[in-house]
């Protein structure tokens, strides 16, 4: 009997009880399919062509604290009690930094604190390229600011959105132009296209259906925890070891897949999340989307992988930490993760560790993949054994970050020797690191240059905010990286 004890509605227990969950994920899981086709009607009965900006803010506000009160029970009074605190200090100190206990709200408040000082207390020049296009120029108005951190598209599992793209989806300016020669047309100036969602949110369904059965079949016979079983670790072999602990990581990851693909669908199937069209024509909608599955699965560094894995809150790190650090920034990034996780040991062990794997994974990067670009063949012996290598280095470094307790990850580390912390270590003490000041060298300044550049041409479309520039540029920018590679 799945009989958990839950701060939210019991009415699902019978439901609970009969597929064996705990009531707590029976709630979250009906509340997100239940915001699924508050998505449709949304969009399909208040879109912003027939309805203020003002009503849809009241019904998204209003629904959103609905699921966190059937989630949550009275626990949901602090989403609304929190945000109401925080608009008043925001108002009466002028936005300073800010701390709030939950997750995606702690996410939504510190973003957006640091992006109306901004746009209302820092010049222009100050500025960096992101910084300008995501400033918030007025203080939002309550119900805005209500509407931001609570609406029910967004308040049990984000993903993260920056204010500027969320006010332009409710008042309806989030929609660029029709891509040239669309219907036959020219593109006129006044043409705007409003794309239908629905093939990329039967796709993200699709797998989110394909991740959640992976996860109530397989992934539950292939425990993390069989990791520190005191046989296992007895009597394997350590190539069995190694398999073994890819594969249960591997195993684990369908959870996350599920959730956040379920929350990318929500809100496009609301009209949020549309980030232009491709060089085909085809609309995308991955504005706000929090993974790329196939690049994770196929990462090659740690930095790829953390590039395509909870992709908002990375952003989230970069823009409210790593950018405004102004000592050890990489180091700083990885200890507000960590806090803002939680207060599990299991999540600092991670997070520390991580610190190591991505300087050590950094520096070899460096110094020998530009060796290894050509010919072709020694390229993909390349590319296969830096998949090897990172996919068993995130494996090891997230394990605590499944186990949770100080006891079972130490017990981990210790099966393994800790070899992976001893050779991140040496790579760090024996091989020389290429400092650059961020924002200075010759190299970051022409990529700077090509950032404003896009934030200008952005502009001038149209597009929704800068967002979706600044996705553009970030491609400008590895185009560039790897072409200084190549001509190391």
């Amino acid at each position: 009997m799945a009989t958990t004890s839950t701060t939210g509605s019991t009415l699902l227990q019978p439901l609970s009880n009969a597929v064996q969950l705990p009531i707590d994920q029976v709630n979250f899981v009906v509340c997100q399919l239940f915001a699924l086709l508050a998505a449709v009607w949304f969009r399909t009965y208040l879109r912003s062509s027939k309805t203020s900006s003002f009503i849809r803010h009241v019904v998204a506000t209003l629904l959103g604290l609905y699921l966190a009160l059937f989630c949550f029970g009275w626990y949901a009074l602090h989403f609304l009690v929190q945000s109401g605190i925080s608009y008043c200090i925001m108002i009466i100190i002028g936005v300073e930094n800010m701390h709030n206990p939950m997750m995606i709200i702690t996410q939504k408040i510190t973003s957006l604190a640091y992006e109306i000082h901004d746009g209302m207390f820092r010049k222009d020049e100050e500025l960096t390229s992101s910084q300008r296009g995501l400033a918030v120029r007025r203080m939002p108005s309550l119900l805005e600011y209500l509407s931001y951190n609570c609406n029910f598209m967004g308040i049990l599992a984000g993903p993260l959105c920056s204010y500027r793209d969320y006010i332009t989806f409710i008042e309806g300016r989030a929609h660029p132009r029709a891509p040239p020669g669309a219907a036959g047309k020219e593109d006129l100036p006044g043409d705007r296209a409003e794309p239908s969602p629905n093939v990329a949110v039967i796709q993200k369904l699709l797998v989110c259906g394909l991740s959640l059965f992976f996860h109530l079949t397989i992934s539950k016979t292939l425990p993390v925890e069989y990791n520190i079983d005191e046989h296992f670790q007895a009597t394997a072999s350590w190539p069995t070891k190694v398999v073994y602990l890819y594969i249960s990581l591997l195993a684990a990851r369908p959870k996350y897949y599920f959730a956040w693909t379920l929350a990318d669908a929500i809100n496009n199937a609301a009209g949020f999340g549309f980030r232009g069209y491709d060089e085909n024509g085809t609309a995308r909608w991955d504005l706000i989307s929090n993974l790329r599955i196939q690049q994770i699965e196929m990462s090659t560094s740690f930095k790829m992988f953390l590039d395509n894995w909870n992709i908002q809150t990375a952003l989230w790190l970069k823009r409210v930490c790593y950018e405004r650090a102004s000592l050890s920034p990489t180091i700083q990034t990885f200890i507000l993760s960590a806090i803002w996780h939680g207060v599990y040991p299991g999540y600092y062990l991670t997070f520390l560790t991580g610190v190591v794997m991505t300087l050590a994974a950094r520096a070899m990067r460096n110094n020998f993949r530009h060796y290894f670009l050509e010919p072709p063949q020694l390229k993909l012996l390349y590319d296969v054994l830096t998949w090897v290598v990172t996919q068993v280095a995130i494996s090891y470094t997230v394990v605590p970050f499944v186990l949770l307790s100080v006891k079972p990850s130490f017990m981990f580390y210790s099966s393994w020797y800790y070899c992976l912390h001893i050779a991140g270590i040496l790579v760090l003490l024996l091989l020389p690191v290429k400092k650059t000041q961020r924002g200075k060298t010759t190299h970051e300044n022409v990529l700077l240059s090509r950032s404003e550049k896009c934030d200008e041409r952005g502009n001038s479309l149209g597009q929704n905010s800068f967002s979706t520039t600044n996705n553009l540029c970030n491609q400008n920018q590895e185009i560039a990286s790897r072409h200084s590679s190549l001509k190391q």
